[in-house]
């Protein structure tokens, strides 16, 4: 940090505090939001030089306590800068205590204001106490002590988007605080909360999906989607994730790749394969021996995909999804059989001995007897995934002659 004079310290604050009075009276949204913005900025930050005056002048909440022009800020800008002034000094969760008073106050003041012309700048907030929240509950966590800040910016959120849902022009904004707190809650692994906001955007009339800014609404419906693969509602998950892959920025490769991580083995539930070109291009080649695993019927190769990359898939919440594809592994085992037999003897191809799938088994190097691959059998009929029916008698799989191995179509297993 360079060496700041009195007088240099005293004129960035005095600047910074000009700024922010004038945002407000001119009802600058663009203006004012820069200067709410204590972690989030691009760099170099726009408000590293006054953080660095903060720290140099000590007495600076005498500036804005002796002037009228700030008595109706005071109660956002005094904690305000102290948490840009605990921030560069790296104090995360004074930083963040600080932010949520400011943020409070602002709320008070927003809440107020007719016309939603600070919108830009609430949105700031609601990401910045998001952030600060963060990084207060890593520096919490490192010195042992209780991690809470984030829960309590999820509180904060709740507030703001109470503001935001009424049936005024501020409601355009609702969709933006509800994706923060859905990264909030999927950080903190209390999903279920995730309900109640969806139901008032969803269910509530006052709002219009469409209406909303296209960002906001790619981000909702990346959230929703992975929600809906968490509940394996897999037709509704792609519905989902398909609407974030198709309106999300086509440059934004980061965030294609992360709608895909969840597409793709949404899209492998329900029988559609994705193209290796694909899987390449948006370096998800975690997936490339699960297609594999499903084109060859190779059960093997699927368990060995999922051994090697189980921490990814743990981590992303989609090893159940992959390992339920084991289903789908066998029917296209008894296929590769079936199509075997019909080219040596077609009247004999649709029964297929049970020992003949046990052998197969073993050749991929999986210990079967008779009675499991039975109960595998039983299972893909079952769930419609295979025609036909047992003799149990002889230990043969009698498949129907038309239609023998159904196409899912884009429905799931068991649906």
């Amino acid at each position: 940090m360079a060496y700041l004079s009195m007088g240099e310290a005293h004129r960035r604050i005095s600047s910074y505090l000009a700024s922010f009075s004038d945002a407000i009276a001119a009802q600058d949204g663009g203006a004012l939001k820069p200067l709410l913005a204590v972690s989030s900025s691009s760099s170099p930050c726009p408000l590293l030089g006054v953080a660095d005056a903060l720290v140099a002048f000590h007495d600076w909440p005498r500036l804005v306590n002796q002037s009228e022009r700030f008595s109706n800020l005071g109660e956002t800008i005094i904690p305000l800068l102290r948490s840009l002034q605990s921030y560069r000094l790296r104090r995360f969760a004074d930083a963040y205590a600080s932010y949520e008073k400011a943020a409070n106050s602002f709320l008070q003041e927003f809440r107020n204001w007719e016309t939603p012309w600070a919108m830009e700048a609430m949105q700031v907030v609601a990401l910045e106490i998001r952030l600060l929240a963060e990084k207060a509950d890593r520096e919490l966590a490192l010195n042992d002590k209780n991690p809470e800040k984030l829960q309590s910016a999820g509180s904060f959120l709740m507030k703001v988007f109470g503001a935001l849902a009424g049936k005024g022009p501020k409601r355009v904004g609702a969709l933006y605080v509800t994706c923060q707190l859905f990264k909030i809650y999927f950080k903190l692994g209390t999903v279920h909360l995730c309900r109640s906001v969806i139901r008032s955007i969803e269910t509530a009339r006052i709002f219009d999906f469409e209406e909303f800014p296209a960002k906001d609404k790619v981000t909702y419906m990346y959230y929703t989607g992975r929600l809906e693969v968490f509940n394996e509602n897999f037709l509704a998950a792609d519905q989902k994730l398909t609407y974030a892959l198709t309106h999300c920025n086509s440059r934004s490769r980061t965030n294609l790749r992360m709608i895909l991580k969840y597409l793709i083995p949404v899209k492998l539930s329900i029988g559609i394969l994705p193209k290796m070109w694909l899987l390449e291009k948006y370096n998800l080649v975690e997936y490339a021996d699960v297609v594999n695993a499903l084109k060859r019927g190779d059960l093997q190769l699927l368990r060995r995909a999922l051994q090697q990359h189980e921490d990814q898939f743990l981590r992303s919440g989609v090893y159940l999804v992959l390992e339920k594809l084991e289903l789908q592994v066998y029917q296209r085992l008894v296929k590769k059989i079936y199509i075997i037999q019909k080219q040596k003897d077609p009247s004999k191809a649709h029964q297929i001995k049970l020992e003949v799938i046990v052998k197969a088994l073993k050749w991929l190097e999986i210990d079967m007897d008779v009675d499991e691959v039975e109960c595998i059998m039983s299972i893909l009929i079952y769930k419609n995934l295979m025609k036909g029916y047992f003799a149990h008698k002889s230990k043969v799989v009698v498949l129907s002659k038309q239609d023998p191995f159904p196409k899912l179509n884009g429905k799931p297993v068991g649906s």
